[in-house]
């Protein structure tokens, strides 16, 4: 299976990304520009799946404040969730670095405009 790198953008319309639920509080995420999947390796790396597999399946959480947090279903690093993450440049941060309450680690899901 041909992996893809993640990268960032300012661009809002290359940016932007459609998040499916595929069952209860699981989703799966898929850039709308380039149809990729985001899914996360065993050692918590981000990156572009051409085809849905069960790496790219994240269990989807909104937290106290408002925003949404992404965790790998399929994957734990030392029994701990490995989460979505951004670093401040909008750089993919390792899943086993990020904690949950960690602003790296907080989304905010809009409506295209």
């Amino acid at each position: 299976m041909k992996h893809f790198r993640i990268s960032s953008t300012r661009l809002p319309s290359t940016g932007l990304m459609e998040i499916r639920s595929v069952s209860v509080g699981v989703v799966a995420i898929k850039s709308v520009s380039t149809g990729l999947y985001l899914a996360m390796s065993k050692k918590g790396s981000l990156f572009g799946s051409v085809k849905y597999n069960p790496s790219c399946k994240f269990k989807e959480r909104i937290e106290e404040n408002g925003y949404n947090t992404y965790a790998s279903l399929r994957w734990k690093h030392g029994g701990r969730q490995m989460f979505v993450s951004l670093n401040g440049r909008g750089k993919p941060r390792r899943g086993h670095k990020a904690r949950r309450r960690h602003p790296s680690t907080h989304f905010l899901p809009m409506l295209p405009s």
